[in-house]
């Protein structure tokens, strides 16, 4: 068995055998100086999710993962949840949803969204990457995404009404990795590494913080249509001083233990001591707002979620549809769109409580917020 002696976690079972073989390999490759295992964590290609990774000059794009900048965004109204209790109420904002905010892409014939100036695509290294971002990246800025992305309106235990969508750098996260992925040095099982000192490092580097930032934006944009729909149908405003956007699939230069390291997170939190973020369940379980604790054996980091505990096919095989009904009972949802979501029911993932006792540790909770109506593609 592979020494780990450079791994801490913070688990709510043990390591499934296959998990267990993708960190065995991660603590085993070149200059990864700590592995930090968040009680979330689950199986995925090449580096599991629910995982941070330290290193002192070398990049592992799978330590990152695709879905560069993938994340959360928030913010709460100045009035109560109550009025989205309301079936009509509800159903003008699901009606209303798809239209503002897009599952796929935008439609060219009614104008893309634009780029700011901190998103020019001329910044991106490749021409390649250019021509995506001009294209497919301008089509998907501000829209959803499939899988376990979602735009969810909730109630904190003040009664106030909350959205928060999660979401991340779309196509152009993947196109970005692929393209850099290509100039890697291959370990094996899927890990590749650029040096941080090289121009290879140092582009890649630089693509990848472009795409936070789109993935910022998106939420962002996503966020301000769910804020002019709110106030549209029930008259409430945006408390803007509760914003809170960050992502937990990123890169970046950070001291711990003394020294400068490159610390990856893939579906991990940034935790540092203060720093507020937001630990979500699954549809129709409550989302945590929480504070970091700075605890360094994790290199302040945390779980992003609660973790899935069955694999998309398996969740579909197991979850019946009467049971995934009786779970969304409580939540506003478009019906034709519930059925066809077995994969992202409460039973594919692990018991949110038992993530947050296991991670006491690493955050403190601010809030509690529950869900009252969830959109999401399928």
């Amino acid at each position: 068995m592979t020494d780990m002696k450079n791994m801490r976690s913070w688990l709510v079972e043990p390591l499934s055998p296959a998990v267990r073989q993708t960190i065995e390999r991660l603590c085993r490759a070149p200059d990864v100086v700590r592995v930090a295992v968040m009680p979330d964590v689950h199986l995925a290609a090449g580096v599991s999710n629910g995982v941070a990774v330290a290193t002192k000059q070398l990049i592992y794009p799978a330590a990152v993962g695709g879905d560069i900048g993938c994340g959360f965004a928030a913010v709460a109204f100045r009035g109560s949840a109550k009025t989205l209790n309301r079936r009509a109420a509800a159903e003008d904002v699901l009606a209303a949803l798809p239209h503002c905010v897009p599952v796929i892409r935008h439609r060219r014939r009614g104008g893309l969204p634009g780029y700011s100036d901190s998103l020019d695509p001329n910044s991106l290294t490749q021409p390649t990457l250019v021509a995506r971002a001009l294209g497919v990246g301008r089509e998907e800025l501000g829209t959803l995404g499939r899988g376990n992305h979602f735009l969810e309106f909730q109630e904190d235990d003040e009664a106030r009404l909350w959205v928060m969508v999660h979401s991340g750098s779309r196509a152009m996260g993947q196109h970005i990795t692929a393209a850099h992925l290509r100039q890697a040095q291959a370990v094996g099982g899927g890990l590749a590494w650029l040096d941080a000192e090289t121009s290879e490092g140092q582009a890649y580097l630089q693509d990848a913080a472009w795409a936070r930032r789109y993935a910022a934006a998106s939420r962002e944009q996503m966020l301000r249509a769910a804020i002019d729909l709110i106030q549209d149908t029930l008259g409430l405003e945006a408390d803007q001083h509760t914003w809170l956007n960050s992502d937990h699939n990123h890169v970046r230069r950070e001291e711990h233990f003394g020294r400068n390291l490159w610390v990856h997170r893939k579906g991990a939190n940034a935790a540092s001591a203060g720093v507020p973020n937001i630990v979500p369940g699954s549809m129709a379980t409550h989302t945590y707002h929480v504070a970091g604790r700075g605890e360094s054996e994790s290199l302040k980091s945390s779980s992003h979620g609660a973790g899935r505990r069955l694999s998309r096919s398996a969740a579909r095989a197991k979850v019946r549809r009467k049971d995934l009904a009786r779970q969304l009972a409580d939540v506003w949802i478009d019906p034709k769109v519930a059925s066809k979501l077995a994969d992202e029911s409460p039973a594919a993932y692990k018991d949110l409580e038992a993530v947050m006792r296991a991670q006491r540790p690493l955050v403190r909770i601010i809030r509690r917020v529950r869900p009252i109506l969830c959109y999401r593609g399928t």
